[in-house]
């Protein structure tokens, strides 16, 4: 009992003291030093450079249109088997909503209402709308008016909107963003992407208005013209130097080359179809793209001793292959070995310092050529596709290290290719494909809107693929089927399946 009086005496009396001092104690708990607000435009930049493609695109969208594949499989094994691997397909769904819709939804909630910075509040809008597009193309309906509302709204499991819905807001949000940016208004400094230059984000925000509107030229071409016509009359990128560009360094590197500079090094080679393209057409872009290790028999044989940048020697690898199986194709090319294939330069276009172009001027060229095809623009389509890829070719140069391309052998290149016009839109859309290369949600997206390039399916054996012949979309993450799970059911009823053969709304057969 003695224990026991001296415990309670000695719990009393250390009552006693916390009473006694409890005056200031959540003074004390504060820590004076520590952020308690965020700037808007800091989120709106990090939203900006968390928006680069990922290390992930390569295993899904580069290697489904064709132009990267890894024969190896293992933890990233996706589309080079027609794999649905969801561990790797919940990339862009997590980036998206974790580091962009989150950040940018807050901009927007903290900026609407103050005329001081109404151009931050409507570049916000224009950012939003393009990490959306990305998000939709890749998934399908995917939650859009409830999404980032989690601190907001206490919206913890939002609703699944239809694409349709999604696409119809995106284009009134782009159009209307754009055109309400004042270059005489409250200036934005510390922007990363224009260093706050308005007029430049308005031209983005035109560009990102033909882009949304070319999406729906199959589902909806009545809309598709009216929107590619009022993007066109709101004024679109006019040069290279209107490209949105995240200029990575040694604090932000490029998140494709960190890992073909890293554990990844040896894994990815340029595929068959691209390379041959790229050589059967004379195209000066391969010398800027692509290294061949000649004889190399391993990954560490992969060194600059080896190297050879030449048209001549490069041979892409063909799908359809694991590591094991590609010797049959190893042996009929003469090679050492699945090493001694062509590669994506990782010292220069796949430095970790590389930059990542998500909108060009190339692309918005073509894609106004392709509006012209169709007749919904009035401007000359064989400029414009010409304009298109001598833009592509000259964007080459930001990568340094001899991949800029030469007047002279870009002349001679448009003079072999000028547009056909009983093959128009098959020209202008493979254009974009290789104007789209490490843009591989972008790529993705138009290939599958368009058409083009005509290519064979990956004829890898075993495939999860029921339907298609392509991967139309990717699957939805476990996370979402494990705690937002009705919501999942509701998109999956309406649009369908959650498998790979699944198409999105706007890309009918």
């Amino acid at each position: 009992m003695k224990r026991i009086n001296t415990y309670i005496l000695g719990g009393m009396l250390s009552l006693a003291v916390c009473v006694s001092c409890d005056s200031g104690f959540d003074e004390m708990n504060i820590n004076p030093i520590a952020l308690t607000d965020v700037e808007p435009v800091f989120q709106l930049n990090s939203a900006i450079v968390s928006s680069a493609p990922t290390y992930g695109n390569l295993s899904y969208e580069t290697t489904i249109v064709k132009q990267m594949i890894t024969p190896f499989s293992g933890v990233g094994a996706a589309a080079n088997f027609n794999q649905d691997n969801r561990n790797v397909a919940a990339g862009n769904w997590e980036n998206g909503y974790r580091n962009l819709i989150k950040n940018l939804v807050d901009v927007i909630n903290r900026t609407q209402d103050d005329p001081a910075q109404a151009n931050l509040y409507h570049i916000a809008r224009i950012w939003r709308a393009f990490a959306f597009m990305v998000l939709t193309d890749t998934y399908g309906d995917i939650p859009y008016f409830g999404a980032g509302q989690g601190y907001l709204e206490n919206v913890s499991n939002p609703v699944y909107d239809a694409q349709e819905a999604i696409y119809a807001d995106l284009l009134n949000e782009l159009e209307g963003a754009s055109s309400a940016l004042d270059p005489a208004g409250q200036p934005v400094p510390g922007e990363v992407l224009y260093g706050g230059d308005i007029t430049k984000w308005k031209r983005l925000g035109n560009s990102l208005l033909l882009r949304a509107a070319m999406r729906l030229s199959k589902v909806d071409p009545g809309k598709a013209a009216d929107y590619a016509a009022r993007a066109v009359a709101g004024g679109v990128m006019e040069s290279n130097d209107d490209n949105a560009i995240i200029r990575h360094n040694a604090n932000f590197n490029n998140p494709i080359g960190s890992q073909l500079n890293g554990g990844q090094s040896a894994f990815y080679y340029l595929t068959e179809d691209f390379v041959d393209y790229l050589k059967m057409n004379d195209d000066p872009r391969l010398t800027s793209i692509a290294v061949r290790y000649i004889g190399a028999t391993s990954g560490a044989d992969q060194t600059e001793g080896l190297a050879d940048r030449s048209v001549d020697v490069q041979i892409g690898m063909p799908q359809g292959y694991d590591n094991t199986t590609v010797s049959e194709a190893v042996a009929a090319s003469g090679l050492a070995s699945l090493w001694d294939y062509s590669q994506l330069d990782r010292t220069r276009m796949a430095d970790p310092q590389a930059p990542s172009f998500l909108v060009t001027h190339a692309q918005t060229r073509l894609l106004l050529a392709e509006a012209a095809v169709r007749g919904w623009i009035s401007d000359d389509a064989a400029a414009l596709y010409a304009d298109g890829v001598r833009a592509h070719m000259q964007q080459l140069a930001a990568y340094g290290g001899g991949t800029a391309i030469g007047e002279d052998a870009i002349t001679t290149y448009l003079a072999a290719h000028p547009l056909d016009a009983g093959a128009a839109l098959e020209q202008i859309n493979t254009e974009y494909w290789v104007a789209s290369f490490l843009n591989g949600p972008e790529a993705f997206a138009n290939f599958r809107r368009s058409g083009y390039p005509e290519l064979t399916p990956n004829p890898y054996p075993g495939s999860d693929l029921q339907s298609e012949n392509f991967i139309r979309r990717i699957t939805y993450p476990d996370s979402e089927l494990n705690v937002n799970q009705e919501n999942v059911q509701q998109a999956i009823t309406r649009q369908g399946p959650d498998l790979l053969d699944t198409r999105v709304w706007w890309d009918i057969p």
